[in-house]
């Protein structure tokens, strides 16, 4: 009798221990590489709709700002999960952090883009380059690599880019970098006539914002690394349809953009999130990888080539 009870004593024990460390248990950090904005509402939209606890997750998300190093924080051990660019993933394998391994490329069509006034009349980024103006951007990137070497030489005045639109604003002569669905809108806003050129057009096209884990997470937990993308496509299919209510839950944490800017910004993404030849939101493809890390080879960016089968999850 005596062992019986302590049998059953044990039970509860067990129990009262297993329900103790599943309420301690710590969510799964997704760390953002810039504030909530509209490029990350289909993470939000997972968060907002239950996509996660579907998928049996519990999800933080944190912000980031300009030069958050998420792709060393997750190196690192310090997140589970986190954005970067596809060109990152690439140099990190280069340099010898192969265990970041992709998992959903949000942007198929790069937003980075060149801002020039209409009255410029430039029809072209190589138009830009070979102006007597001044071009605002962050000269040493990847993208501002190639196009130095695929239009070179050229005869435009550089500047580093300080962030919004002042300078821009206030001389018609300077032309800027952007995110298509940034800061021209808050020129356009302020009453400025715009051409914007995507960076992509001219031939460098990497995904972007993509989510990243590390391989040791991929191997040692699949389901839940399955169950992440899961969540995270059905969030971007969500918010892709309709933002109306992941824009609201966003602007609440990031109240500096206004509603109406935050549905322009959603707007004019879609088209490169999901593009005529997109099967599913978040693909990749081998071809698009291997392109890249010849790029930043030829740029010398990266100082030797990278399995491209070993940088995302097919």
């Amino acid at each position: 009798m005596r062992s019986f009870l302590g049998f059953l004593l044990a039970i509860v024990w067990s129990t009262q221990l297993l329900a103790q460390q599943a309420g301690s248990a710590q969510p799964l950090v997704l760390a953002l590489n810039w504030k909530p904005e509209p490029q990350f509402g289909g993470f939000y939209a997972a968060q907002l709709q239950g996509y996660y606890e579907d998928n049996t997750l519990d999800v933080k998300i944190i912000e980031g700002g300009s030069g958050t190093p998420t792709i060393q924080m997750l190196a690192a051990g310090k997140v589970d999960y986190a954005i970067v660019s596809a060109d990152e993933v690439v140099i990190a394998h280069a340099r010898g952090a192969t265990n970041i391994i992709a998992l959903f490329a949000t942007f198929q069509i790069s937003p980075q883009a060149i801002m020039t006034h209409t009255e410029r009349g430039f029809k072209s980024i190589k138009e830009i380059l070979h102006s007597d103006g001044v071009l605002l951007w962050q000269s040493g990137l990847p993208y501002s690599e190639y196009l130095k070497k695929e239009y070179a030489p050229i005869t435009v005045f550089t500047a580093p880019y300080l962030g919004g639109i002042g300078s821009f604003q206030n001389d018609i002569k300077v032309s800027q970098q952007c995110f298509i669905s940034s800061e021209p809108l808050t020129a356009v806003a302020a009453g400025l006539k715009i051409n914007t050129f995507l960076v992509a057009d001219s031939g460098y096209n990497p995904y972007t914002t993509v989510l990243v884990t590390s391989r040791e997470r991929w191997e040692k937990s699949p389901s839940e690394v399955k169950g992440m993308i899961a969540a995270v496509r059905s969030g971007w299919n969500n918010y892709l349809e309709n933002p109306g209510a992941t824009n609201s839950a966003m602007q609440n944490l990031n109240k500096a953009m206004s509603a109406h800017t935050f549905l322009q910004s959603a707007q004019a993404q879609q088209s490169l999130i999901k593009t005529d030849t997109t099967t599913h939101v978040g693909e990749m493809t081998l071809v698009r990888w291997q392109t890249l890390g010849e790029q930043l080879l030829d740029l010398k960016i990266i100082q030797k080539p990278v399995s491209a089968k070993d940088l995302f999850i097919d």
